[in-house]
């Protein structure tokens, strides 16, 4: 029984309203007044109230007192090299990481070295060493900890891990396994004015979230999960390397084809379990943004109040990408009433690729 023992998160001591946030772009992507209209009208489609920023434009980054985001020389700028985006990477993702890290632990009451592995979550940045020989030094871990790092999957990742860590529980049993993802989004702010650009611009955002699992029965406990990757959607998502950041491209069909994939082999699956979509009694979805929520909420047939964690998540902290759905699952396990489970994770990602989980009590 692979059990989740310690469940926390960790954000931004920096917020942004989307107000501000949409001020701050159209310095960056708008040159008339109309294009402004036309951004102003995206951000607030987005239904998000303000974003979780490891630095807003208001605030200064290290010591130079520079900010991170210069105003555009010309059209052909495009701001900082992903190298220097990569250092600004490592120092937030270290910082995040632990706050979220030591929380599971403490949520766990066990101690930092009974931790037998580690596996560790990103997709905004690399290094190495990485946040996962950081956090072996400051929470600490001991010298031999086993680690894995899920890279580059996207915000999806943390559904991956999920799968890895049941792995080593099922062949180690004694396994106490830390899992945690981080993201720094809003390093990757790009300037100019693309549609996939924008999009970007005005729904990532920057959090960790960190979970504690054992080979013993506990409140919430990881049953089952699959993967289902949508045939010839290569080019639906897609999140690749560019000389000034990260850069994703968002087809506008990927609600329709989650309205189409994702009912059939959902429900092919939770049969196996002896299960129905109606037996589901929460849904941890990660909100990759309204018209993602509104087509899994529209196919499976949902009732408005099975998605509203997910939309209060990003309403209140944005699409953090791989630690979202662990933002989710929290709300629910700390804000819900009535029966909180079987609950379905629910995360997708390039390829078009859809992950599931199954957790149970």
């Amino acid at each position: 029984m692979a059990g989740i023992i310690g469940l926390a998160t960790a954000s931004s001591k920096h917020t942004i309203s989307q107000g501000e946030s949409c001020s701050h772009a159209m310095k960056f992507s708008c040159s008339s007044e109309r294009e402004e209209l036309v951004l102003e009208r995206l951000y607030r489609r987005t239904e998000i109230e303000q974003r979780s920023i490891v630095f807003a434009e208001r605030e200064s980054y290290g010591r130079t007192g520079v900010k991170f985001f210069p105003d555009p020389v010309d059209a052909s700028d495009k701001g900082p090299s992903t190298a220097q985006r990569m250092v600004a990477y490592n120092e937030f993702a270290n910082r995040l990481s632990v706050a979220a890290s030591n929380r599971a632990i403490a949520s766990a009451e066990i101690k930092s070295s009974e931790i037998t592995h580690l596996i560790t979550v990103s997709c905004t940045g690399f290094a190495a060493p990485g946040f996962d020989l950081h956090l072996m030094t400051q929470l600490p871990l001991g010298r031999q900890t086993f680690r894995t790092n899920i890279g580059f999957m996207g915000c999806h990742g943390t559904m991956n891990a999920l799968r890895v860590a049941q792995g080593f529980l099922s062949a180690n049993p004694e396994a106490v396994i830390l899992l945690c993802a981080a993201e720094i989004c809003s390093i990757h702010f790009q300037y100019g004015r693309t549609p996939d650009d924008l999009v970007a611009n005005s729904l990532f955002a920057d959090g960790s979230a960190a979970i504690v699992m054992r080979n013993e029965p506990s409140v919430i406990n990881y049953h089952d999960s699959i993967s289902y990757v949508v045939a010839d959607s290569d080019e639906a998502m897609s999140w690749r390397v560019g000389d000034n950041g990260f850069t994703m491209s968002l087809s506008p069909e990927v609600p329709r084809l989650i309205e189409q994939y994702l009912p059939p082999f959902l429900e092919t699956w939770l049969a196996k379990h002896g299960l129905k979509i109606c037996d589901i009694h929460s849904w941890a979805i990660h909100p990759g943004g309204p018209r993602i929520l509104d087509a899994v909420e529209t196919s499976l047939r949902l009732a408005p109040d099975a998605v509203a964690e997910s939309r209060e998540v990003l309403s209140e902290f944005g699409n953090m990408s791989s630690p979202t759905v662990l933002f989710v699952l929290e709300k629910i396990l700390t804000g819900r009433k009535s029966p909180q489970f079987p609950c379905v994770a629910l995360a997708f990602g390039p390829g078009l690729t859809i992950e599931a989980a199954l957790l149970m009590s």
